[in-house]
């Protein structure tokens, strides 16, 4: 395998990690709203806002770097893109909602509900994602580097 078909399957392995990377990310944030961790207060926002961040970047990193180099080389994949992006304005709406419950001081049965929502639409659009980009970021020439590709976690 030469060095360009490493690098190019390089992103499809690293997408797969940032997904998994922001999987923990949610368990951590569950188990600070339930106080697993020492200062607990402290901790879910934290772990809470952290997540929330992480997987906000990721999306913008994908919305402005990834998404448009894929519609670039293949335009046929656009309305895979539009779908993408419409759980990525989905999410956003949904962290938002979260960091709202937050501030205002929700209890840990409300905060959960809020993370099974997130968690619950993260899935769904990780593995649409997955089925749909992962074959193409094997064969895409990709002129970014990670990071401004999917985000800090790369």
């Amino acid at each position: 395998m030469s060095s360009e078909t490493d690098r190019l399957v390089a992103f499809s392995t690293q997408l797969r990690t940032v997904h998994q990377r922001l999987r923990q990310a949610l368990d951590l944030a569950r188990r600070s709203v339930d106080g697993e961790f020492e200062e607990a207060g402290r901790d879910l926002l934290v772990y809470c806002r952290g997540f929330c961040a992480a997987l906000s970047g990721h999306h913008r990193s994908e919305d402005r770097g990834l998404f448009p180099e894929i519609t670039a080389a293949h335009p046929q994949l656009a309305p895979v893109i539009a779908n993408l992006v419409r759980d990525h304005n989905m999410l956003e709406h949904l962290l938002g909602d979260f960091a709202a419950a937050i501030d205002a001081g929700a209890d840990a049965d409300a905060l959960h509900r809020h993370l099974d929502g997130i968690g619950a639409v993260m899935e769904t659009h990780f593995g649409y994602e997955e089925r749909q980009l992962l074959t193409v970021l094997d064969t895409l020439a990709l002129s970014e580097d990670r990071k401004a590709l999917l985000g800090d976690l790369a």
